[in-house]
């Protein structure tokens, strides 16, 4: 009883690493044809591809007079600066 058990445990076993296997086949294959389609387009467009492109394009206002994420964070930072705190005591 205990060796058919144990046979049906590895046998389970095996199937979930199987399809464990093939899910990460997939995953793999669908993302390399995502860069690759991402290449394609970037190419095409006369961009250079690569993580350091990517973040200077994302960096950079897309339009005039537009400010990115980053510049906009920074500039409301600097109008919040606290320049006095004040302090009491609590008995």
């Amino acid at each position: 009883m205990n060796i058919i058990q144990q046979t049906l445990r590895a046998a389970l076993f095996l199937i979930l690493a199987f399809f464990g296997v093939i899910m990460a086949l997939i995953f793999m294959t669908s993302t390399a044809l995502a860069i690759g389609v991402l290449y394609i387009v970037a190419r095409l467009q006369g961009r250079p591809f690569g993580v350091k492109a990517y973040w200077d394009e994302r960096r950079r206002p897309n339009m005039p007079g537009h400010r990115s994420a980053w510049s906009r964070q920074a500039a409301s930072r600097r109008e919040h600066d606290v320049v006095d705190i004040e302090m009491r005591e609590i008995p």
